[in-house]
């Protein structure tokens, strides 16, 4: 791809994000103002402040640092009070606990929605993946052990080391089993594969790679990825179990390889960068790939700020919802607006902390190609 095509899909991957906070900032300024909460600010980023302008009672914001956005409420720090000391009547502080849940989940509500809709015409278009596709391999990364070792596209897997194969979620889970059995020190593990090839059987040597770098897998190669149709009515269904059961399913299996050593810890986390980075990726494959790709990885995406932004960690959602079951827990007795405020502050520091390692090791995997 040309060096404008390269930096017209880095654009694309970040208006996509970009798209994907607004819509989640979206969730929560609604969720106020159906609840009469006054919303001082609707920001993205995080300051300095590049360029603002107000309508009504809210000021829009876009700022500098691209790591998310912010609603801004009064008697978000706990206080019930104005500016002159009497009870504001629409401050957050004072919103009964439903109201103030409803608020604060919003934007995961929101991404899950998103990630819902997505789904949904995905499937309804595309159809949905089988449960057991066959080991038929598709395509061939170039400089990997599938092809120096032969391997080609449409070949079928018949074994691998003289163990029957008759699916290509058999030949993963066997890959790991492999890299379970060898040695700690092996970078690559020998294998005997036989494929049939235009009717007749053929014998392969290969050797897979426990760490690969490129996401090209322990051998270098992909399986089809055939998808079986399905009745319209029958696609929203199919998103949902997607969301609440094929991608935890997805995230078990990718700790399962980190576990053995076949993905580094590394690799697993990223931060904006690295969400840009792999998107644009997407992005520029839109021409041999199709849409289907892109749309999947933005659902994805979409999905993991909703399972980011849950987790009980103060400065999160999650978290503030957290401290509203304490609140609960404890007959409406709420913590102290010092002691609140404290837990948040240190929370947004561990945030922001994160926030600057995952970014490092972007560029750092950026750079080795991983």
């Amino acid at each position: 791809m040309s060096i404008i095509g390269s930096i017209l899909s880095i654009i694309a991957a970040i208006l996509i994000l970009a798209i994907l906070i607004v819509l989640h900032e979206l969730g929560h300024f609604t969720a106020a103002k159906l609840s009469k909460v006054r919303v001082d600010e609707f920001a993205i980023g995080f300051p300095p402040r590049i360029w603002s302008f107000k309508k009504g009672e809210t000021q829009y914001s876009i700022n500098a640092l691209p790591i998310g956005g912010y609603v801004l409420m009064p008697g978000e720090n706990g206080l019930s009070q104005n500016d002159n000391g009497k009870i504001d009547p629409r401050s957050f502080a004072v919103q009964p606990k439903r109201k103030r849940a409803f608020i604060l989940s919003a934007g995961i509500i929101m991404n899950l929605l998103i990630a819902f809709v997505l789904y949904t015409g995905i499937f309804a278009v595309s159809g949905v993946p089988e449960p057991n596709p066959p080991p038929v391999v598709s395509v061939i990364m170039s400089g990997t052990p599938a092809q120096t070792g032969g391997l080609q596209a449409n070949d079928k897997i018949i074994s691998m080391n003289g163990v029957k194969i008759t699916s290509a979620n058999q030949f993963h889970n066997y890959e790991i089993t492999l890299i379970n059995q060898s040695s700690p020190s092996a970078q690559k593990i020998p294998v005997t594969i036989v494929v049939e090839r235009n009717g007749a059987d053929i014998t392969l040597k290969l050797s897979m790679i426990k760490n690969p770098k490129n996401g090209n897998g322990n051998i270098g190669f992909t399986f089809l990825d055939p998808n079986m149709s399905i009745p319209l009515w029958q696609a929203p269904g199919y998103a949902l179990q997607q969301i609440f059961i094929g991608n935890f399913q997805l995230m078990g299996f990718v700790f399962q390889r980190v576990a053995v050593g076949a993905i580094s810890i590394f690799e697993l986390f990223s931060g904006p960068i690295g969400i840009v980075h792999t998107t644009s990726e997407v992005i520029s494959s839109v021409a041999t790939q199709g849409f289907t790709l892109l749309f999947m990885v933005v659902a994805l995406i979409s999905w993991s700020l909703a399972l980011t932004n849950i987790l009980p960690i103060p400065g999160l959602d999650g978290g503030r919802l957290l401290i509203l079951s304490i609140e609960a827990l404890r007959k409406g007795k709420r913590l102290s607006t010092e002691r609140e405020g404290m837990i948040n502050l240190i929370g947004v520091g561990f945030l922001l902390s994160l926030i600057i390692l995952f970014t490092i090791n972007d560029i750092i995997n950026i750079v080795n190609g991983h």
